[in-house]
């Protein structure tokens, strides 16, 4: 039977014995699991503010009329042709209007929908905006002002201004930060749009709206549903474009699939929609990852080479050991409780200095001009990162503890004493 008491007394006595090599190899691992903490709180922070700036803005779904040429050619409605191979040059799109037709009932249908978060209703326009002699090319989109806030965290890229001061003024707009800076307009101005037809209607600006996309904030703004209703001289069931928020974003592709085949329009999932974001986003994590069990694993590497050179030194204390009743086993359960230790007080250390150079990054200041709402700089204080962190520390300890234990086992005290 093993008596735990006299060997960890042993282990610790060794460890105490070698201050220096002892410290050493804790410090590789603290700083190993401290800079695998920081690494990936920091990287996922990160990643997940990138993933928050266009998925919040993204709806799970997305419903519109699409333009495209007609799949069947008036060629192929004459009998004679039925058979024949017909080749037809610069096909033309079809003509087909922008509005959703049925909108209402299917926005209905979808807020009693157990798997949807929330349906939301856009009016979609190309305008112009007016200022003075400044005349620029944009959209206007007609929005349910507090049902977009409430699904996609509208209020966060809303830099001067409320969503409430635009839900409760018919003649307000919520102008992109790229438009106002170039028509030198502020909050409370007034601002003409022209529609393609050439009505022109006089606007207040209620608020200033930053996404982060440049592209986006230079030609974009936001006035309530049926301010663009008006706008355009439609009906109150005109209605461009259906936003779907889902319980569960993992059932968007099926669900797409099947709206389309349920209203006979165009479906578009998140996934389709941000492919190639998801995609960049897939392979920052996997570095962050790689980098990280690096430095665990280099951190290894150097418990292994202390606790090598440990066991040459103790030598003669190995084989007084043996000589004294203890076995081969009982030896290698006091250099294996030697590295569990160090990997243990290692990881503790590891884990707070981790967590303190996390807080400090997440109170430094980050300010830029693309993301007026971000002061901080974005850490991720996933408890799972900190438990894969100690769990790593004391596997990679016992892997590097285990093979120089395992040669302490099988050495010969009579050669060891004879000094053979």
């Amino acid at each position: 039977m093993i008596n735990w008491n006299v060997i960890l007394s042993i282990a610790k006595t060794h460890l105490l014995t070698k201050m220096k090599s002892t410290v050493t190899a804790a410090l590789g691992v603290t700083f190993g699991i401290g800079a695998y903490i920081t690494l990936v709180s920091f990287m996922t922070g990160l990643n997940g503010l990138l993933d928050g700036l266009v998925l919040n803005r993204t709806p799970h779904i997305h419903l519109y009329n699409e333009i495209e040429p007609s799949k069947k050619q008036p060629i192929a409605l004459f009998d004679d042709f039925e058979n024949a191979f017909n080749v037809v040059h610069s096909v033309r799109p079809k003509q087909s209007q922008k509005k959703i037709h049925n909108a209402l009932p299917i926005l209905n249908y979808l807020k009693s929908e157990e798997a949807v978060k929330g349906a939301t209703p856009q009016v979609q326009a190309q305008i112009f905006y007016i200022s003075g002699s400044i005349e620029l090319g944009g959209n206007l989109i007609g929005i349910d002002v507090m049902e977009e806030v409430r699904l996609s965290n509208f209020h966060d890229y809303i830099v001067e201004g409320t969503p409430e001061a635009l839900q409760n003024n018919d003649n307000g707009i919520l102008l992109g930060a790229g438009l106002a800076k170039k028509m030198s307009l502020e909050l409370g101005d007034r601002v003409q749009v022209s529609t393609i037809a050439g009505d022109i209607f006089p606007l207040t600006i209620v608020g200033i709206y930053q996404s982060g996309l440049a592209e986006v904030d230079n030609i974009q703004s936001y006035v309530n549903l049926k301010t663009t209703q008006r706008i355009l001289g439609e009906a109150q069931n005109y209605i461009t474009d259906i936003n779907i928020k889902l319980w569960n974003m993992d059932k968007a592709v099926p669900m797409a699939r099947e709206m389309e085949q349920q209203f006979d329009i165009k479906a578009t999932d998140i996934k389709e929609a941000n492919a190639q974001f998801e995609t960049g986003s897939s392979i920052r994590n996997m570095i962050t990852y790689a980098v990280s069990i690096t430095l665990l694993i280099v951190a290894g590497f150097g418990i292994y080479n202390i606790l090598n050179m440990l066991i040459y030194e103790k030598m003669k204390d190995i084989a007084i050991l043996k000589a004294t009743g203890f076995s081969g086993r009982d030896v290698q359960f006091i250099f294996l409780s030697q590295a569990m230790l160090i990997g243990i007080v290692g990881g503790i250390l590891g884990l707070l200095i981790g967590f303190g150079l996390s807080v400090l990054i997440d109170n430094a200041p980050f300010e830029t001009e693309a993301l007026p709402t971000i002061k901080t700089f974005p850490v991720n204080y996933n408890a799972l990162y900190y438990v894969i962190g100690i769990i790593f520390a004391l596997i990679s300890t016992f892997i590097a503890g285990y093979l120089p234990a395992n040669k302490a086992k099988k050495i010969d005290p009579v050669r060891i004493i004879r000094g053979t």
